[in-house]
C-alpha cells in the first residue's frame, strides 16, 4: 500500500525513486532526457521515463495531484566539474521549469538535488535566486 505519491524529474537512474519507494512511496511520473539513463531507470524501476521536461507535451502528462516533487536537475551548470555557467547555461535554466511545475501542482514537499558548488556558485547569487523563488515566490520553506 502506498503512503504517498511522487514524481521524479531529471530522474537519472532513479536515486530518489529507490529511497522513496523504500519509504512506501509510489512514483506516478518520471522524466529523464538521456536515453541510456531511461533504459537503466526502466531496468531499476519498471517505468520508462518521459523525455524532455521542457516540452509542454511532456509536462501535460504529469498527474495534477502528487505529494512530493523530486528533481535532480542538471548540475553541470553549477558544479565545479562543469563550466559553471549557471543560469547562462541552458541546463542551468531547467530550474525554472521546475518552478513552473511546482507553481502549477503545489506538491506538499519538494526535494531538489544539491551539487558541490551550488551554494557558492556566482558568489552565492545562484543559490540566493533558487531560495528566493522557493521561499518567497512559491512559499516553500
Amino acid at each position: 500500500m502506498k503512503n504517498f505519491t511522487f514524481i521524479d524529474l531529471f530522474a537519472g537512474v532513479g536515486g530518489f525513486h529507490f529511497a522513496l519507494k523504500e519509504l512506501g512511496g509510489e512514483c506516478v511520473f518520471a522524466s529523464e532526457i538521456d536515453s541510456n539513463a531511461q533504459k537503466t531507470y526502466f531496468a531499476n524501476h519498471g517505468i520508462v521515463p518521459f523525455g524532455d521536461i521542457t516540452l509542454d507535451e511532456v509536462k501535460s502528462k504529469i498527474p495534477q495531484n502528487f505529494d512530493i516533487l523530486c528533481a535532480g536537475f542538471p548540475c553541470q551548470a553549477f558544479s565545479i566539474a562543469g563550466y559553471q555557467k549557471g543560469f547562462s547555461d541552458s541546463r542551468g535554466t531547467l530550474f525554472f521549469d521546475i518552478e513552473k511545475i511546482i507553481e502549477k501542482h503545489r506538491p506538499k514537499v519538494v526535494f531538489l538535488e544539491n551539487v558541490k558548488n551550488l551554494v557558492s556558485h556566482d558568489k552565492g547569487n545562484t543559490f540566493k535566486v533558487i531560495l528566493d523563488i522557493l521561499e518567497n515566490k512559491l512559499n516553500y520553506i
